[in-house]
């Protein structure tokens, strides 16, 4: 997975969207694929116009640190997945729920290139990462 900061970093030297839209591809490509036998109902992310699916691994600690494995079926959107789960994977659940993803695409110039189809669906995958962190905070 490429880290969160190479991501700002090469986003900022990128002068217009089609180079920034070939990027979020190409980190697309390199997201590792999710096996068909995860891609189930559950691990799918309701509100995404394509198929995205997200799982969630977590160790056992009161704050648990979760990763999480995601994929789609459409260039751009697993470019965003990939961003996603390098902004969240590998952090304890308390940080990822002050986390404001929005904003980080944002600066990275990314969310106003966004169809509104594309937008609602990386709501889409925020709400869910957020809410399982949320749901293991408490459980």
């Amino acid at each position: 997975m490429t880290p969160l900061a190479e991501i700002i970093d090469n986003c900022s030297y990128l002068d217009d969207w089609q180079d920034r839209m070939s990027y979020v591809i190409e980190l697309g490509r390199k997201l590792p694929e999710m096996p068909e036998e995860k891609r189930t109902a559950e691990a799918k992310v309701q509100g995404c116009a394509s198929q995205v699916w997200l799982v969630t691994h977590a160790d056992s600690a009161s704050d648990p640190i979760l990763t999480f494995e995601g994929e789609s079926d459409a260039h751009i959107v697993r470019g965003l997945v990939a961003i996603v789960l390098s902004i969240f994977s590998g952090k304890p659940a308390s940080d990822i729920l002050k986390i404001d993803a929005l904003d980080l695409f944002g600066r990275m110039g990314l969310i106003e290139y966004l169809t509104a189809q594309r937008a609602n669906g990386l709501r889409s995958m925020i709400k869910r990462i957020k809410d399982e962190a949320g749901r293991r905070l408490s459980a």
